[in-house]
Parts: C-alpha cells; sequence; structure tokens
C-alpha cells in the first residue's frame, strides 16, 4: 500500500475486506477520505475490475458502505468497490456548511471556476483522476477495467463524468440520478455558486455538467442503467429523469430506465436494486 495513504479502519466483510482510508489531495489541497471494498480474490493479490460509487447530498465515504448491502454481490463476482467523500471538508471557507445542497457534503463532481469555491471544490479532476489512480496504484485493480455509478447528486455526477469522459468508464450506471441539472433547483444552486451566471449567462459551462444536454451534445457512453422509484418526492422538481430519457432516444444512447411503483429516494430503494446494478457492471467490466 502506497505511504500517502493512512488506514482509518478496516473491515472483515463477505469475505473481504471493507477499509477506510485518508490521504493528502494534491487535487483538492486538503486530506480527503475514501472507503474501499476488496473482494476475495483482490485480497489475494489477483488484480480485478474497479467500480466506483458516487453519493448524494449530505453523505459521505461511509454511507453507502453502510447502507446498500453492495459487498456481498461485489463480492460474488469479484468487484472492488470505491466510495469517495462528497466533497472536501473543513475547507476554511465561510459559508461551507449552511446549506445542506451546497458546499461540505455538496460538491457536485465537478471542477468549481468561481472564487471562494475554485482552489478546494475540484471534484471532477479528483475522482476521474487523482483518486482513481491512487487505488489503481495502491490497490490490486485493474486499470483496464474501471466502472462508476451514483445516486443522486452522485447519479448526476457518475453520468456526467462518464459522459465527459468515456474512455475512462467502461460502465455506467445510475439511481435516482439530477438528470437535467439546469432545470432543477439543487442543480441551478449548484451551479451558479460553483460555476457562476446562469443558465443562459454561462450555458455553455454549465451544459458541460449537465447529463441530458451532454447527450443531446453528441456525447455517449456505454448502455446505460438507472432505476428511478415514483414514490421519490424530488422526481418532479429535481429528477427530470424523462428529459434524460428523451434525449437518449432521439441520440440513439442505449439506455434501460426503470421505473418502480411505491419506491421513494432513500437507500431501502438502493439496497433493493443494488444487485441488479452489480450484475451490470460485472457483465460490462467482463468480471
Amino acid at each position: 500500500m502506497a505511504t500517502s495513504l493512512t488506514t482509518l479502519a478496516e473491515h472483515a466483510c463477505c469475505g473481504g475486506r471493507q477499509g477506510f482510508y485518508r490521504h493528502e489531495s494534491a487535487t483538492i489541497g486538503l486530506p480527503m477520505q475514501f472507503g474501499l471494498f476488496q473482494p476475495p480474490l483482490a485480497l489475494a493479490g489477483t488484480p480485478v475490475p474497479l467500480l466506483v460509487y458516487l453519493a448524494g447530498l449530505t453523505c459521505n465515504e461511509e454511507t453507502f458502505a453502510i447502507k446498500a448491502g453492495a459487498q456481498r454481490f461485489a463480492a460474488q463476482h469479484q468487484l472492488m468497490l470505491l466510495t469517495p467523500d462528497t466533497s472536501p471538508r473543513i475547507a476554511g471557507i465561510a459559508g461551507a456548511t449552511a446549506d445542506w445542497d451546497f458546499g461540505e457534503g455538496a460538491g457536485f463532481y465537478l471542477d468549481a471556476t468561481v472564487e471562494p469555491w475554485r482552489r478546494h471544490w475540484r471534484m471532477a479532476s479528483y475522482v476521474s483522476g487523482e483518486l482513481r489512480e491512487l487505488v489503481l496504484q495502491a490497490f490490486p485493480a485493474r486499470a483496464d477495467r474501471v466502472g462508476i455509478f451514483g445516486h443522486s447528486m452522485g447519479g448526476h455526477g457518475a453520468l456526467t463524468l462518464a459522459l465527459r469522459e468515456p474512455a475512462r468508464w467502461q460502465s455506467v450506471s445510475a439511481f435516482a440520478p439530477i438528470a437535467a441539472p439546469m432545470r432543477a433547483p439543487w442543480g441551478i444552486k449548484a451551479f451558479g455558486g460553483y460555476l457562476g451566471g446562469d443558465a443562459t449567462s454561462n450555458a455553455a459551462e454549465w451544459a458541460r455538467h449537465d447529463a441530458t444536454e451532454l447527450v443531446k451534445a453528441g456525447a455517449r457512453v456505454p448502455p446505460l442503467l438507472i432505476d428511478q422509484g415514483l414514490a421519490d418526492p424530488f422526481l418532479p422538481e429535481q429528477l427530470h429523469p424523462d428529459l434524460f430519457e428523451a434525449a437518449c432516444t432521439a441520440a440513439g444512447q442505449p439506455l434501460l430506465l426503470r421505473r418502480h411503483a411505491g419506491y421513494d429516494h432513500g437507500y431501502y430503494f438502493i439496497s433493493t436494486f443494488i444487485a441488479d446494478h452489480i450484475e451490470h457492471h460485472a457483465r460490462r467490466l467482463d468480471a
């Protein structure tokens, strides 16, 4: 293991190991923490595919590991699971903890371009670059077999990071993603704060972080799986899967969008369908 990593905790889990680690991030300019599940083959030293999960608003590197029940299925398919934190922490920025949907816990997986956020809020470069390379170097993961998925804000991140750099990601899926953030209050608030301007004055920059707009502009990824609960209170105003579905249909981007009556936005929903997502990625990653 790389000497730059500090082990915070490690737990035997489903025949593998769930660990939590800290490192000094050059990209963020602050310490960052992440979780990593290693399946049995990885513990034996055999390189396995890597699957990155991006969590949603207010979450951290532990949320998915504790709540989703994904390790059992990742162990069956011999997939390594990486869970980054959702933003920098203790950055010394006034107002960074004032709102639950902006600042700490709400990095939106983009690189901020305006003050005071642009120095530390560089989650796109961190996830796609520094953290990915750190894990590939420090653990037995395959650099040619890396997938990404996420939930809500993290679903937005998974879709946009993959659409912007498709060569980096061999599989993609999402739970209840913010699929058209330029039309969602969460996205409008985040984009205005981190990128500046609005959907008119800074349209080109905003569109680079909107999955629906990226598909319309020609971006493509491997076949997508998205699950959406129909009892999700955020569905009408914040998520807009119908707009993303329409863009994919018009563009010929393969998408399986499954709608589930009675399911809401939380981890009871995610834990119900997590096995399907792990299997989706395992097929694409040839695990």
